[in-house]
């Protein structure tokens, strides 16, 4: 119905609902909602998790698990609660993304040599090699999602993000 009267009152159909979405979201950036600080992170978010999660689905990972096997493939050896902590989840949402890695075979818990009652997260050599594959995928969506902006650009866009995630 909607297309119908679309089509009648300006003689052609949409080219595709992406066009449709994205001259909606033309009119309304001018808002003052569209010039939000706090709503533009969300929605920059928003697109990055998206972009993500299609680049990570052919290695049957998103943007919350490969984020877990990117932090146990690193020197650090998290903890259950150092992953929770940064990655701001809740504990049990760590719980359940590492069993989902560790059923894989990619990630394994170990008795944390600090605190005997803690457990390190640590990536298996399966997972090492899947992360290092995953991570280029990321680095590739991430160029396309962030294209229109150059290297110097970017490098301000992350400074400026780690003093808002890093307060302090």
């Amino acid at each position: 119905m909607v297309v119908d009267l679309i089509v009648c009152y300006s003689g052609r159909m949409p080219r595709t609902p992406s066009d449709t979405a994205r001259a909606a979201s033309d009119r309304l950036r001018e808002s003052d909602l569209g010039t939000d600080v706090s709503f533009l992170l969300a929605r920059a978010n928003a697109l990055s998790v998206s972009a993500g999660n299609a680049a990570l689905a052919p290695f049957g990972l998103k943007v919350r698990s490969f984020s877990v096997l990117a932090l146990s493939a690193g020197e650090v050896r998290p903890t259950q609660r150092d992953l929770s902590e940064f990655l701001r989840l809740d504990p049990s949402q760590v719980v359940a993304l590492v069993d989902e890695l560790e059923k894989r075979g990619l990630v394994e818990r170990r008795p944390d040599p600090a605190d005997r009652r803690a457990n390190v997260v640590v990536a298996t050599e399966e997972g090492r090699s899947l992360h290092v594959q995953a991570a280029a995928a990321t680095r590739a969506a991430e160029r396309s999602l962030h294209g229109d902006l150059a290297a110097p650009d970017r490098r301000v866009l992350a400074d400026l993000l780690a003093r808002i995630a890093y307060p302090g």
